[in-house]
């Protein structure tokens, strides 16, 4: 990723990470100790999100505060079906995100739902488009570790 970053955007990175100003023009409030305006601000997380150097920029919530529910969840995807099935998990607005692991249960995706009920309904949707049985992990402990990369 470094190489594809200059110094400004990896100046944009590392300032990011770990907090965002709650104002009423919080870019610009990043933008101006980084000697940038908050449009390039703008245009340069754009440019790093469609170049796929960002996956993803926004907040992150801890949802059960919210009312509503995560659930960490593994499938045990034939290898000739992996594409075919992510591409149906994938297709469904509660998959948060989808990884493959070396593992039997070798796809393993998070479910974010508005309420606790609405995991269950995931589930057997998943179930039903897959034709695969959902192994679902419920978190049991949460713990928060800071994780701050030095682009």
């Amino acid at each position: 990723m470094a190489e594809l970053l200059d110094a400004t955007d990896r100046r944009i990175v590392n300032a990011l990470q770990g907090g965002f100003p709650l104002c009423d023009e919080p870019f610009r409030s990043v933008a101006e100790p980084l000697g940038l305006s908050e449009s390039e601000l703008l245009a340069r997380l754009r440019a790093m999100l469609a170049q796929g150097v960002l996956s993803r920029f926004g907040p992150m919530f801890q949802v059960e505060r919210l009312g509503g529910a995560h659930l960490l969840a593994a499938l045990a995807v034939a290898e000739a079906d992996f594409e075919r099935v992510a591409a149906l998990v994938n297709s469904l607005p509660e998959v948060a995100h989808n990884y493959r692991r070396e593992h039997a249960l070798n796809m393993w995706f998070v479910l974010a739902t508005e309420t606790p009920a609405a995991i269950a309904v995931a589930v057997a949707e998943l179930e039903r488009l897959t034709g695969l049985a959902v192994h679902a992990f419920p978190k049991e402990r949460e713990y928060f570790v800071e994780m701050r990369l030095q682009a």
